[in-house]
């Protein structure tokens, strides 16, 4: 395999990581390829372990021919990707979890949920008070710092989105420790300034984590405010 070859190979599988499920078609056409092509990369990933077909349920009748296949990222292309420093984390975690007990992996969840929000606080201010537009902003934040993040919408977007992460820097860690996830969660929703639900996580065993958040009729969280200023 070229070094061209290798360099398409990766962009698909992050593709994958990202928007899974995804098709090919779709991979496609993001990266300027025929479908042939990046069914070849496929293959090869498949062969791999690194992505795995996906059943979606199908909201429309389909015509003729055989259904589209979408595919997401297996556990082994997570692994691939991981942050060399999150095992030092997990045994940090441990040994505190160990030493000083569960109360004190809270307090440091919740420490890091105030983290989250203050780091990013001013790139939410800066997309303004919509709902929608705050969760764009949220998932290229996390994009640039490894989440892998999109957002899709629902209901045509007019009645919620889902912001999915396609991949956890710190899965590992998050699998032994799933207040971290709560945490994250709840700095979503004071970013956010509305109540988001966490559906799924990458930690709980999904092909991504997926983060329901209403910009119709908003739910503002309690202890609302109108900005982020505090964070």
């Amino acid at each position: 395999m070229t070094i061209e070859d290798q360099g398409t190979k990766e962009s698909v599988l992050d593709l994958v990581v990202e928007k899974g499920p995804v098709t090919a078609s779709v991979i496609a056409k993001i990266l300027g390829l025929t479908t042939a092509a990046v069914r070849r990369h496929i293959t090869t990933l498949e062969d791999a372990g690194q992505i795995v077909s996906h059943d979606i349920a199908q909201l429309s009748p389909r015509g003729r021919g055989r259904p589209a296949r979408h595919y997401v990222a297996t556990d082994l292309a997570h692994q691939k990707l991981h942050d060399s420093y999150a095992e030092i984390a997990g045994k940090a975690l441990t040994f505190l979890a160990q030493t000083a007990g569960t109360d004190a992996v809270e307090s440091f969840a919740a420490v890091r949920s105030r983290e989250i929000e203050r780091k990013y606080a001013p790139v939410i201010r800066a997309a303004g008070n919509d709902p929608r537009t705050r969760a764009i902003a949220l998932a290229d934040a996390l994009t640039q710092d490894g989440f892998a993040a999109s957002v899709r919408d629902i209901g045509g977007g007019n009645f919620a989105v889902q912001l999915c992460q396609g991949h956890c820097p710190i899965l590992a860690v998050a699998e032994e420790f799933p207040q971290l996830c709560e945490a994250e969660t709840q700095a979503f929703a004071r970013l956010l300034d509305v109540h988001v639900q966490r559906l799924a996580t990458l930690a709980g065993g999904k092909h991504v984590c997926t983060t329901h958040i209403p910009v119709g009729a908003v739910t503002k969280r309690p202890g609302w405010r109108q900005d982020t200023k505090r964070a």
